[in-house]
């Protein structure tokens, strides 16, 4: 009968279509709380130490193979960019290719083909092109 009050194991009355799920909870009363086993023997005792090597390897691994190399381009960009001077042909972030017209502390003026000039942050620049490029492109 629907709405009808039944009893699971004598816990306490419940409707009959939850009737599934409280006996579930009365039989696993602590369902959340994991059982205590006996631990195994102990190992070596290096294990911290082996442990603390292999941390230090991996930190030694990223800093050679991450760090280091991204330092040293980011100290050849800084160059680049502080010795850029009116006349040079260089290449930005974005694929323009021209001649520096102008030098700002911030941002070069870029002429890019005959009377098109454009004005670009000076760490945009990526790569100083040898001279002559711009005409053979």
């Amino acid at each position: 009968m629907p709405g009808s009050v039944t009893s699971v194991r004598g816990v306490r009355p419940v409707l009959w279509h939850n009737a599934a799920l409280f006996a579930s909870w009365t039989i696993h009363m602590n369902g959340l709380i994991t059982d205590a086993w006996a631990q195994a023997a102990g190992g070596s005792g290096g294990g911290q130490f082996q442990f603390a090597l292999l941390m230090a390897a991996f930190i030694a691994l990223f800093y050679f193979m991450l760090i280091r190399p991204q330092q040293r381009r980011a100290k050849e960009h800084q160059t680049l960019v502080s010795k850029l001077a009116s006349g040079d042909e260089v290449v930005t972030s974005g694929g323009l290719l021209g001649r520096i017209t102008e030098v700002g502390e911030t941002f070069v003026t870029l002429e890019v083909a005959d009377g098109v000039r454009v004005k670009v942050q000076k760490v945009q620049v990526t790569q100083l092109m040898p001279k002559g490029t711009l005409k053979s492109a």
